[in-house]
């Protein structure tokens, strides 16, 4: 099936042309990747644009700034319908998600409609977090489960494989999340609307170049959205 990768970016001009190239040394058939760049100060479209004018399978899209994590996905995923894609993945700019586990993500969605890219499916699977982080991911995991009744292990993964018909029957225009909080309501509504959710175990490694874009902002959103979410589905109002 054709499938695309959405890859936001701000600031990875060390990291987007080693991954571009690691992604297509897998071979995997039918597979286009989009760049959705938040006007990036390093140079970083410059980069994209280069290697999209010898690769007809690199695409970008360049935003007039920087909007945020969810906005990136929405126009990037909007993109996708428009053009026919099939099945739809995200996926993070930096290393933290193995290039060699696209093709095992999208043959797993023969399986079941979102496949979620999962990093405690097996114990935990995280490489060079500090402590404090690993607390926090894991318990943010952990309340969102409790709160939302959802069964997967990884709530806020970043590493996803959507089915066009997932993402078509998600008022995209209504999500305005951002970051963790984003991954939380793209699933629960996934899961809300009927379609089958299901994980396969990864190895999340913490990148190595370039700087987190992880904040308090991105926190404290993903606290009250699990309660945001639940009161609307008790409502009949999701």
């Amino acid at each position: 099936m054709k499938s695309l990768i959405v890859i936001p970016t701000y600031n990875e001009a060390e990291n987007i042309e080693r991954l571009i190239y690691a992604i297509f040394n897998e071979k995997v058939s039918d597979l286009d990747v989009l760049v959705v760049d938040d006007n990036s100060p390093d140079g970083t479209a410059d980069i994209v644009r280069r290697i999209a004018h010898k690769n007809k399978h690199v695409f970008m899209l360049n935003r007039k700034e920087k909007s945020g994590l969810g906005t990136a996905y929405v126009a990037g995923f909007k993109y996708a319908i428009a053009n026919n894609y099939e099945l739809i993945l995200e996926m993070d700019a930096d290393f933290s998600h193995d290039p060699k586990d696209v093709k095992r993500l999208i043959e797993k969605a023969g399986e079941c409609d979102l496949v979620i890219g999962s990093r405690y499916l097996q114990g935990v699977n995280v490489v060079n977090w500090p402590l404090s982080r690993l607390v926090l991911s894991v318990g943010a995991n952990t309340y969102t489960r409790i709160i939302t009744g959802m069964k997967i292990r990884d709530c806020t993964s970043g590493f996803k494989c959507f089915h066009r018909r997932v993402l078509e029957a998600i008022d995209l225009d209504e999500v305005h999340s951002d970051g963790y909080s984003f991954q939380i309501e793209l699933s629960f509504k996934a899961r809300r609307y009927g379609f089958s959710l299901c994980e396969i175990p990864i190895v999340f490694i913490d990148r190595v170049s370039g700087s987190s874009k992880m904040s308090k902002k991105i926190v404290r959103e993903a606290m009250w959205i699990v309660w945001k979410l639940r009161i609307l589905q008790l409502l009949g109002k999701l």
